[in-house]
């Protein structure tokens, strides 16, 4: 058999049929993204609401599936962009027909949920990724190998009110994409969580904050808001002689890096040099900005999710990270309900 014949072989045992559960406005961009990735082959979606069938069958001219276990049978691949309300009794006829599985993040409603997914899985013996996207998120990228022992973070996650994420609380809405990173950088248990939280315009928090602590000393505060003037979802990261600070909307990334300098060595240039005659001392403080590659973070993390399946690696954003962000969002949803059920 010649290279060239291999390559062509290879090329056809890798690519993966993929389908779409929920073609909303988050379902849409997900259909797009697939459309640009060579080895996943997208052979159609569901939806249960009419309007949206009609829209994407015409934009996309993709099959409109009546049920989802038909489609299930025909895939390799599911893709869960539906409410969340929807995702543990969907992703649970997925994983039962041994099918990979991305969903959309948060994975299930509950902890209670999740742990039941997490069983269903491993039995499965199928590949998991939960859509954390702003793992993905450029910013974020080219700030990871900065992040080496973080001791205190603050982010802010604040948004224009929008009713297509009121089925779930701001907790579960857009602080989960922050416990996430956080989770995913810390790399300790968290030992104290206290919370505040109102609900203003719907039935559940609608801005919030956490302060959480772990074991290891590192201290996390936390605030998002759905009820804001302004967008903003900045992070920044404290820890010894360095500074990290992400724009996840503006997808920029600045580093503060402080240097204690030999008698004998020379600066970096255009770095701030001062003395500390008390210690003996000459520091210097640099001021970073990495390189922000342009990237697609939702197409990044799909592309990923294909190469831990064709790789038989674990994905990016496991089950289990997926269980570990919702869990800590329900503490933190738990503490803000018995604040609000004090008279």
């Amino acid at each position: 058999m010649t290279g060239c014949s291999c390559v062509f072989l290879c090329k056809i045992v890798n690519m993966l049929k993929i389908a779409v559960l929920g073609a909303g406005h988050l379902g849409k961009i997900h259909i797009r993204c697939i459309r640009d990735i060579k080895n996943f082959e997208l052979i159609g979606f569901y939806d249960t609401d009419n309007q949206i069938q009609r829209e994407v069958v015409s934009e996309f001219g993709i099959t409109c599936y009546e049920n989802p276990e038909e489609l299930i049978e025909l895939a390799d691949v599911i893709d869960i962009v539906t409410p969340t309300m929807s995702h543990y009794e969907l992703a649970a006829m997925v994983l039962k027909k041994s099918r990979h599985v991305f969903i959309e993040k948060p994975i299930v409603t509950t902890p209670e949920e999740a742990m039941k997914l997490i069983g269903i899985a491993e039995e499965a013996k199928v590949k998991v990724q939960v859509g954390h996207v702003e793992r993905f998120n450029p910013a974020f990228l080219a700030a990871k190998p900065f992040l080496t022992h973080p001791m205190f973070i603050e982010s802010h996650r604040l948004a224009y009110y929008n009713p297509r994420g009121t089925d779930v609380s701001v907790i579960l809405d857009l602080m989960i994409h922050d416990l996430d990173i956080i989770l995913s950088v810390v790399k300790a248990n968290v030992k104290r969580i206290s919370a505040s939280g109102v609900p203003v315009i719907s039935d559940t928090p609608d801005i919030a904050n956490a302060r959480i602590e772990f074991d290891n000393g590192c201290v996390a505060n936390i605030t998002a808001s759905r009820i804001s003037m302004k967008n903003m979802r900045k992070i920044r990261f404290f820890q010894k002689d360095a500074y990290i600070s992400i724009d996840f909307l503006k997808k920029s990334t600045e580093v503060i890096r402080m240097k204690t300098l030999r008698d004998d060595e020379v600066s970096e240039p255009d770095a701030l040099i001062f003395d500390l005659p008390h210690l003996r001392k000459r520091k210097e403080i640099i001021i970073e900005k990495p390189e922000i590659k342009e990237i697609n973070a939702i197409k990044t993390e799909l592309e990923s999710f294909y190469s831990s399946i064709v790789n038989n690696v674990s994905p990016e954003v496991s089950i289990i990270d997926g269980y570990n962000a919702i869990n800590l969002a329900h503490q933190i949803i738990d503490k803000i309900n018995r604040t609000l059920d004090e008279p």
